[in-house]
C-alpha cells in the first residue's frame, strides 16, 4: 500500500512539474507578443515596439487578444480600459463589438438552412424573400442574385458598411433599412452592377441574408443565431441582440474615437445585425475559428458539415469565399482564413490556418485598426505561422528643411482632410485623429509605418506639393497650415 501510494504521488508531482514548466513557456510567448510588435515596413531601425508603447501612441484604450495553437485556445488576456471614465479594465471576458466579423457567423447560420435543404445556394433570392424583395434592373440583363454571391459579396450591390445609430435613437426595421427609408441612415439596397462578375464588398448583401434567415425560420435573427450557430459552438458570452441587453452591461466596452474621445453613448447599436451586430470576445470567436479549421480537415461538424465547410471556404472571385477571406501571403504557400471588422469605435480582427491549427483574434474598443496588424505580425513571428509575414525593407533618407517646407499643407481626403506638419522629427500627416510620422525613401517617395502601399509628392512650380499619391489616389492639396 505504502508503495502504491508513493508511485501515485511521484506522479502527481511530475503532472504538475509539467504543468508548471508547459504555462512558464506560455507566458514567455505572451512576454514576446507582447514586446515585439512590427509593421509591414523595416527600415533597419525602431522596426519593432511593445503593446503598451503602441496603445499609447495611437489613442487605444483597450485591447484583448486569445491565440490559437495546436488547435486550443494557448492564452487570452485583456490590456487597457473598457471604459476609461470608470477605469474598468479589459479581461479576457469583456465584450466588443465585432462589427464585420459578424458576417462570417452569419454565413454560419444561412449554410445551416442549406444544410437542412431549406434554401439553395445557386437560387434567385427572391424566393425565399417575402417581407422585401430585391428589384432586378433590364440593364444588367434581370440577372438574379444568388445567397453564394451575398455571401461573397460577388452580387453587386450596394451599402459598403453601416454607421450605426446613437443610443436612445428610434431604430429602423430591417425593411426600412432594405428600403432606405426614415429612420434608416443608409441608401436603399440596389443593384450596383452586373451580379457575379466582380467583388464589390456590400454589408447590404448580408443584410439582405439576414432578411432571407428570418422569413424562411420565422424567428428573430437573435434568436435564431444563438441556438442554431453561437450555442453549438460553445459560444454562451456572445450575442446579436440588439440593443444589448442590460445583463451585460458591466462587460460590455466602451467604444473611443481615433482621437481618443469617447462614443457618444459609449457604443452604437446596428440592426444591421449579420452585418455589424455581434457581441463578443476574442476568446469566443476562437471557438468559431477552431470548429472552421477542424470541420475543413473532416474532425468535427458542430454547425455545418466539414463538406459544407469546404464548399464555404472555396473562393468565388479573388479572395472572397463564403463569409470569409480566404488567400496565402505568398504564392502557393500556406493558406489562412480571415475577416476585419470595424464599426464606430471597434475594430478587430480573425484568422485561422487552414493547413495548420493555429490562429488569432484581436479587438480593440478604437476605430483605429493600426495596431491589429502589428499585433498579428508579433503572434505570427513568436508562434511561427508558415509563409505569413513578410515585411518589405526600406532604405530611409533624410530631407532638407527646406523642402520639407514646401510639402507641408491639407490635403483632401474624400471629404476629410489630411494635415501635412513638421515636427522635431520631419514632417508627420494627421489622419483619423493622430499623427503618423512620413519616411522618405527619395526626395519625392515616402511611406508610413501604419499603412501599406507607395506614396509620393506630386510637385508644381516651385517645387511646392500640389498632391500627395497614394497607392496610385491623388489626395489634392486644398490650402496651407
Amino acid at each position: 500500500m505504502k508503495k502504491i501510494f508513493i508511485r501515485t504521488f511521484n506522479i502527481i508531482l511530475l503532472l504538475f512539474c509539467i504543468a508548471c514548466t508547459g504555462q512558464k513557456e506560455v507566458e514567455e510567448k505572451i512576454k514576446q507578443v507582447e514586446s515585439n510588435l512590427s509593421g509591414w515596413v523595416h527600415t533597419g531601425e525602431n522596426d519593432t515596439w511593445t503593446l503598451a508603447d503602441r496603445m499609447k501612441q495611437l489613442n487605444i484604450k483597450g485591447v484583448s487578444i486569445a491565440v490559437i495553437n495546436n488547435y486550443k485556445i494557448e492564452w487570452a488576456k485583456g490590456y487597457g480600459f473598457a471604459d476609461e471614465s470608470e477605469k474598468r479594465p479589459v479581461s479576457e471576458k469583456t465584450l466588443f463589438q465585432a462589427a464585420s466579423i459578424s458576417k462570417s457567423l452569419n454565413s454560419l447560420g444561412i449554410l445551416k438552412l442549406v444544410q437542412e435543404n431549406k434554401i439553395d445556394l445557386n437560387t434567385d433570392i427572391n424566393k425565399y424573400l417575402v417581407t422585401w424583395k430585391l428589384t432586378y434592373d433590364p440593364k444588367f440583363g434581370n440577372s438574379p442574385v444568388t445567397i453564394r454571391e451575398l455571401l461573397s459579396h460577388t452580387a453587386g450591390l450596394t451599402v459598403h458598411g453601416f454607421p450605426g445609430y446613437e443610443r436612445g435613437k428610434n431604430l429602423p426595421a430591417l425593411p426600412l433599412i432594405l428600403a432606405g427609408k426614415a429612420p434608416a441612415n443608409t441608401e436603399a439596397i440596389r443593384l450596383f452592377t452586373e451580379p457575379g462578375k466582380q467583388v464589390i464588398y456590400s454589408g447590404g448583401g448580408t443584410i439582405i441574408s439576414q432578411m432571407i434567415i428570418m422569413d424562411v425560420t420565422h424567428q428573430p435573427y437573435a434568436e435564431y443565431m444563438q441556438k442554431n450557430v453561437l450555442d453549438p459552438l460553445g459560444m454562451t458570452s456572445s450575442s446579436y441582440q440588439q440593443p444589448p441587453s442590460d445583463k451585460l452591461k458591466e462587460l460590455l466596452a466602451t467604444g473611443y474615437q481615433a482621437d481618443g474621445k469617447e462614443v457618444k453613448g459609449k457604443y452604437h447599436i446596428y440592426p444591421e445585425q449579420a452585418a455589424a451586430g455581434l457581441w463578443t470576445n476574442p476568446t469566443d470567436l476562437c471557438k468559431y475559428v477552431i470548429e472552421t479549421e477542424l470541420a475543413f480537415l473532416g474532425k468535427s461538424g458542430k454547425v455545418i458539415s466539414p463538406e459544407l465547410t469546404k464548399v464555404r471556404l472555396t473562393t468565388v472571385l479573388e479572395d472572397a469565399a463564403l463569409g470569409a477571406f480566404v488567400n496565402t501571403r505568398v504564392a502557393g504557400s500556406a493558406r489562412y482564413f480571415n475577416h476585419n471588422g470595424g464599426n464606430a469605435g471597434f475594430s478587430c480582427t480573425a484568422y485561422g490556418s487552414l493547413d495548420e491549427g493555429k490562429g488569432a483574434v484581436i479587438m480593440t474598443n478604437s476605430d483605429n485598426p493600426s495596431l491589429l496588424e502589428e499585433v498579428l505580425n508579433s503572434i505570427a513571428t513568436v508562434y511561427k505561422w508558415k509563409d505569413f509575414y513578410f515585411p518589405e525593407n526600406k532604405k530611409v533618407i533624410s530631407i532638407s528643411g527646406q523642402l520639407l517646407e514646401k510639402y507641408t499643407g491639407k490635403y483632401d481626403l474624400g471629404g476629410d482632410t489630411a494635415r501635412i506638419k513638421k515636427d522635431s522629427n520631419g514632417l508627420v500627416i494627421n489622419v483619423i485623429g493622430t499623427d503618423w510620422k512620413i519616411y522618405f525613401t527619395s526626395d519625392s517617395d515616402f511611406f508610413f509605418r501604419e499603412y501599406k502601399g507607395g506614396c509620393r509628392f506630386r510637385t508644381g512650380p516651385g517645387g511646392r506639393a500640389k498632391a500627395i499619391v497614394i497607392n496610385g489616389q491623388a489626395l489634392k492639396k486644398i490650402g496651407e497650415i
